[in-house]
């Protein structure tokens, strides 16, 4: 779908001309006065809009929202009154989620464009201008659709809607706020394509290759093949692949926003990327095993990530790591009772080979500190079941060894509504991980605590970096929509961590 912005004097005189598929819609709040030109077009439909106002129980609430067909006069099929709720909580994820909101309730008006009539709002917390490049990049968002394997889809069962216009009254002083926005929609599309491809197409050598993409933007991308990571020791990650004729991967993806030159230390930002996770030898039930292609959903956003940060130039060094695997039984599949030695050179027992993303993170965390030394690590991963248990799915697990991080991350979360939830790690945590033979066993020696283990177990390979992990099993992929995200791949992450950088540590 095309979002463009227009002048709020140009779009008042062309409504009566609208196309015939067209549609307008004005913004109403909870005190349901309308605009300006909404008055306008008010008296040339008799009232309608008025009356429609107060009839039902439309309330100026967000996300509600109200057709009425236009009149004989209007080439325009129909206006859309939508609600905003208070002026004074217009924030960009309020702004968003309301142009999120619009969408669908122009498709199933079977719409084909439609113009967003954006009037001054007094009282709202940010200008205008800004305000309508979140309106539009909401409802850009929430256009995006993964259909590329529907080969009989009728007219009739895809959206109708192409272009949306917000009118406002400087469009050019727009043009730079969303034009950000577009490049940060850019990393969050990438990141869904790639984790909504099916596994016949995404493996591990695939989506390295997906990731030298990224090169067009001024991104260095690296790949590590079997034979390099065989050199280097990675034990761990290379044992949960090693039942797959796939081979594995590691991509290492750098973007230098502050110049080559700069000695800068840069943040870093590690993903699971298992692209098919059957458990391996201690393999899953059949029932939903299907999901799992979106295992290497951390892997995702670390790439989608890096796509945002370079495609809007960030003012930030920035290193992207990706461990890709693919755990199948097999052959040569790890085994229950296994015993690998990591890049750290700590040994592990995998007394669970469905465990696995702990190892491939184990190795990749453990580079990542050693070779780039970063300010900060924060690595991302669909990792355990426990966390869904814990905080459903409307929340990241967050663990941390750095107060500081965790807050700057917690505030972002509320910002963009990509929001975490902190949980706790300590040593009687630590101990549910010693093992008898090696350094440490891959899972808790109970059922307890499944994500916090897990997470205590990732600390080991950090040393004193300051450090997060963010649990995303419970929110990479969802099975109904939302106002700016259709169900499927979420994208988690990558508005979260762009927002961060452009936060606390980007180079204003």
């Amino acid at each position: 779908m095309k979002i463009q912005f227009q002048e709020i004097t140009a779009a008042q005189t062309t409504l009566k001309g609208s196309k015939p598929d067209a549609a307008i819609v004005f913004l109403v709040g909870e005190d349901k006065k309308l605009g300006a030109t909404a008055q306008a077009v008010n008296k040339q439909a008799n009232g309608a809009l008025a009356k429609a106002l107060f009839a039902g129980k439309f309330a100026g609430k967000r996300g509600q929202c109200v057709t009425v067909i236009a009149p004989a006069s209007m080439k325009s099929n129909h206006i859309i009154l939508a609600g905003i709720g208070s002026a004074k909580s217009l924030d960009a994820k309020a702004l968003e989620n309301i142009g999120g909101s619009i969408v669908p309730h122009l498709n199933a008006a079977r719409t084909g464009t439609a113009t967003v009539v954006f009037e001054t709002i007094k009282g709202m917390p940010m200008g205008m201008a800004e305000a309508a490049a979140h309106m539009g990049h909401g409802a850009y968002l929430r256009s995006y659709r993964f259909d590329k394997y529907h080969t009989k889809k009728t007219a009739d069962e895809k959206p109708t809607l192409h272009t949306l216009t917000v009118a406002v009254a400087n469009a050019k002083a727009v043009a730079k706020p969303y034009a950000d926005l577009e490049k940060l929609a850019d990393g969050v599309f990438f990141t869904r394509d790639l984790v909504s491809e099916p596994a016949n197409i995404i493996n591990p050598e695939t989506l390295a290759q997906q990731c030298l993409e990224l090169e067009k933007l001024g991104v260095d991308v690296q790949i590590l093949g079997e034979e390099d990571m065989y050199e280097l020791g990675f034990g761990a990650l290379l044992g949960v692949g090693q039942g797959s004729t796939k081979e594995s991967q590691m991509v290492i993806m750098r973007w230098n926003g502050l110049g080559k030159s700069s000695k800068t230390p840069p943040l870093a930002f590690v993903g699971k990327g298992v692209t098919f996770d059957t458990g391996g030898i201690s393999i899953k039930p059949a029932g939903g095993m299907e999901e799992m292609k979106w295992d290497m959903g951390g892997a995702g956003t670390v790439i989608g990530l890096m796509k945002a940060l370079a495609g809007r130039k960030a003012k930030a060094n920035v290193v992207g790591v990706a461990g890709l695997v693919e755990n199948m039984p097999g052959g040569n599949a790890q085994r229950p009772g296994d015993v690998v030695t990591s890049y750290s050179g700590q040994t592990i027992e995998v007394l669970n080979t469905d465990a696995e993303g702990r190892l491939v993170l184990a190795d990749a965390l453990w580079y990542t500190q050693k070779h780039f030394k970063p300010r900060f690590i924060i690595d991302l991963a669909t990792l355990t079941g426990a966390i869904i248990v814990a905080l459903g799915t409307s929340r990241a697990g967050l663990f941390s060894n750095n107060d500081k991080l965790s807050e700057q991350l917690y505030k972002t979360g509320e910002k963009t509504g990509e929001e975490v939830w902190r949980l706790p790690l300590g040593d009687v945590y630590d101990k549910q991980i010693n093992s008898d033979i090696a350094d440490m066993q891959n899972i808790g020696k109970d059922r307890e605590a499944g994500s916090i283990t897990a997470a205590q177990f990732l600390q080991r390979f950090v040393n004193k970096t300051p450090w997060v992990h963010l649990d995303i099993a419970g929110v990479a992929w969802s099975k109904k929509d939302a106002d700016t995200v259709p169900k499927g791949a979420t994208a988690f992450g990558v508005r979260l961590l762009n927002q961060l950088v452009a936060d606390y540590y980007e180079m204003k």
